[in-house]
């Protein structure tokens, strides 16, 4: 469109975007005078419904604040070392205090050097339950979830060489 049909529109139309443009004009001021009055109606209860608000999440943000744990566990696996020269002794004390058996304990080293439960229960000559069974004993009585952990807490307290 050229501005010259832009102005012969507005010379055709004037009249009706007038009063267009004036009814819109109308229209949002009693719109903004009937919010005004509705705001000054009810100004009590938008205070109150704001005041409201402001609490909740005030509340949300303490709950939560005072719910989270402070403490962070980090689990930290390290390779214990022993010198080829040093002798191992189980750590008899520990071992009683746990009530781990002399065969759990046979267990647990076989497990240490990497053997699968079924070459366990062939080196022992014991069937695989018989193993499987030992293995959840001591998982329950080291308090851990798997095998490595088991292994790791064991060296750990001198239980295994």
């Amino acid at each position: 469109m050229t501005s010259r049909t832009i102005s012969d529109f507005y010379r055709k139309h004037r009249q009706e975007l007038l009063y267009g443009v004036s009814l819109a004009l109308l229209l949002f001021v009693l719109r903004w005078l009937e919010l005004r009055f509705l705001v000054l109606d009810h100004l009590i209860e938008i205070y109150v419904g704001a005041i409201a608000l402001l609490f909740t999440g005030l509340g949300i943000w303490l709950a939560h604040k005072l719910t989270t744990p402070k403490v962070e566990t980090r689990i930290v696996e390290r390779a214990v070392y022993v010198a080829a020269g040093d002798e191992f002794t189980v750590n008899e004390p520990e071992r009683l205090r746990l009530g781990i058996s002399h065969r759990e304990l046979e267990v647990l080293q076989l497990v240490a050097e990497g053997l699968s439960n079924q070459a366990i229960g062939e080196r022992l000559f014991v069937s695989l339950n018989t193993v499987k069974t030992h293995s959840s004993r001591i998982f329950e009585k080291l308090e851990v979830r798997n095998r490595t952990q088991a292994v790791e807490r064991a060296r750990r307290l001198g239980l295994i060489g």
